[in-house]
């Protein structure tokens, strides 16, 4: 048995680091850690702000629960904003008052914590959508593609939870509603409410109840989901696009010390600094000016966060549909909008890598990326539903639409409806013959280089154009992508003459991995490349030529 010796340190820092390692001997692991390298890519960076958006977060809200009082006992507002003086209001709404006009840098502290709130799930959101888009979600990284759909539930349900804590009337607004969704439940939708709220709504406890939930149970859960994502990060391969020598073996970038550990410093201090300047010109939810919450009263033209925008528009697109039966009433207008279709929307993204590899029949490793273009059916879904979510998102201010520009509300609702079925095919159609398209024309670029528009004419008299072959890092790139055929249809009897009993869902399985790789667009062969590069070197060769009679003809 070996004993490592170390020579005797000498300085604290090396003295302090020889006694962690000799307990806790994280020399090993830190060495891997710091020599991991990672690939250079701006969409990369999309997942480091929503860390850095999170840690603001952390450091923001820490310092706001030194002030804030998440009590409901009403109160008389004696405080420095002279419009609410004397008024009845809860303690909560008071503080927070306080925090925005009587404790230094309150309102600063405030606003940087709500707008890194957006950013954050802002981050997630076209984080989670780069990932979809460049088949980042493939084997071997589907449980942190679940990982991630999980944050961003998650965070939702964080932001709304925060946004609902100041007890103001546009807040205890969006509580009203969401107590709805809950007895919208059936059977058990007013026990989940009456026991939320604590009673009645509004009730007396919810806001601590809330406010529990904000600060510890959703955080707690979402930095162990961070800590998992980014272990599994470091462990497994990192993703890169195609490019010269990088393979599904390798991974082509900078060590992370030093060269990335200091580009993401940096990069933390320019997200910081830029939510901190947001915060400080832009003014977000102003509470002051809709005062607070009574059970009694409602704000015109509310709006909530963007992220719950679009499940607002949602319930205001779906018709008035209840079922009564048993003593029972099943409101269907708030159910399917508000619970069925979120439901079956973060299932179903939650599910997609194995749905994916289901019906393509594609089990290998993936650590090449996909070029959007390169995966048409894949990329043509994604477009599909965010215009889907995007008409939901619109419809969500509906009343601001018909007052802005003098519209019928009705006829808003009914172009909506029409809009949610007819909008998400064509965008389907449209993308995928766009991605077939573009990679025609990458193939065009392979085979003939690019038009320069510059016309010779040869001396028997034909006129050609000069093509430039296109760089090595173009080709690499474009060379990368690779053709799956689809599956075949399984025979119904096998060669004894025995029934297939899986014959039917091989046979569904089949048809979607036909559609999911239909009109697919073939990389051209090496031999098609050869000819295509023969031809290229003689049309410059004749090129030369023509060049050189001109000039001695001069």
């Amino acid at each position: 048995m070996s004993t490592t010796h170390y020579e005797d340190p000498t300085t604290p820092v090396g003295k302090a680091a020889v006694y962690v390692d000799e307990r806790l001997a994280p020399a090993g692991f830190m060495k891997r850690l710091l020599t991991k390298v990672f690939p250079d890519h701006w969409s990369f960076m999309l997942g480091e702000i929503a860390l850095y958006s999170f840690i603001i977060l952390l450091l923001s809200g820490t310092y706001l629960t030194l002030w804030f009082k998440p009590s409901m006992t009403e109160v008389i507002y004696n405080g420095s904003y002279l419009p609410l003086k004397g008024v009845k209001m809860s303690e909560a709404f008071s503080s927070t008052l306080n925090i925005s006009f009587d404790v230094r840098g309150g309102l600063l502290m405030r606003q940087i914590h709500h707008w890194a709130a957006l950013f954050f799930v802002a981050a997630v959101s076209v984080h989670l959508l780069r990932v979809f888009f460049t088949g980042a979600f493939r084997k071997p990284r589907e449980i942190n593609w679940v990982i991630g759909t999980g944050l961003l539930t998650l965070a939702i349900l964080e932001g709304f939870a925060g946004y609902s804590l100041p007890d103001d009337l546009l807040s205890g607004t969006g509580l009203r509603i969401a107590e709805g969704i809950m007895q919208a439940i059936p059977l058990v939708g007013t026990y989940v409410a009456m026991f939320l709220f604590g009673g009645e709504f509004p009730g007396t406890d919810f806001i601590s109840r809330l406010y529990s939930v904000h600060i510890l149970l959703i955080p707690g859960i979402l930095l162990g989901l961070v800590t998992a994502h980014l272990l599994m990060v470091v462990y497994q391969k990192h993703t890169q696009f195609p490019g010269p020598g990088r393979t599904e073996s390798n991974v082509v970038g900078y060590r992370l010390l030093p060269i990335y550990m200091a580009k993401a410093g940096g990069f933390f201090f320019v997200v910081f600094g830029i939510t901190t300047l947001i915060a400080g010109l832009v003014t977000i939810n102003p509470i002051w000016l809709y005062g607070p919450y009574t059970p009694s009263q409602i704000t015109a033209g509310s709006q909530p966060d963007w992220y719950i925008g679009w499940l607002d528009g949602a319930v205001r697109v779906t018709p008035n549909l209840e079922t009564s039966a048993f003593g029972h009433t099943i409101s269907w207008n708030i159910l399917i909008p508000a619970l069925i279709i979120p439901g079956i929307m973060f299932t179903a993204l939650g599910l997609y890598p194995w749905i994916e590899a289901w019906v393509t029949g594609d089990k290998r490793e993936h650590h090449l990326l996909d070029r959007p273009r390169n995966a048409p059916t894949r990329t043509a879904l994604g477009v599909m539903a965010l215009s889907f979510y995007l008409i939901l998102w619109i419809a969500g201010g509906n009343d601001i639409i018909a007052t802005s520009f003098n519209l019928s509300i009705n006829t808003l609702i009914w172009s909506f409806r029409i809009l949610l079925f007819v909008v998400p095919p064509i965008a389907f159609v449209i993308t995928k013959r766009i991605c077939l398209s573009l990679q025609r024309r990458d193939n065009d670029k392979l085979l003939h280089g690019y038009e320069t528009g510059r016309i010779l004419r040869l001396p028997h008299g034909e006129f050609i154009e000069i093509h430039e072959p296109i760089s090595m890092e173009e080709a690499a790139m474009i060379l990368g992508k690779s053709d799956v055929p689809a599956l075949a249809l399984p025979p119904v009897v096998d060669e004894h003459g025995v029934k297939n009993p899986k014959a039917r869902s091989s046979k569904v399985r089949a048809r979607l991995s036909a559609w999911y790789y239909s009109e697919n667009v073939p990389v051209p062969t090496a031999e098609e490349l050869q000819a295509a590069r023969e031809h290229q070197e003689h049309a410059l060769h004749a090129a030369g030529e023509a060049g050189a009679i001109e000039g001695s003809s001069h």
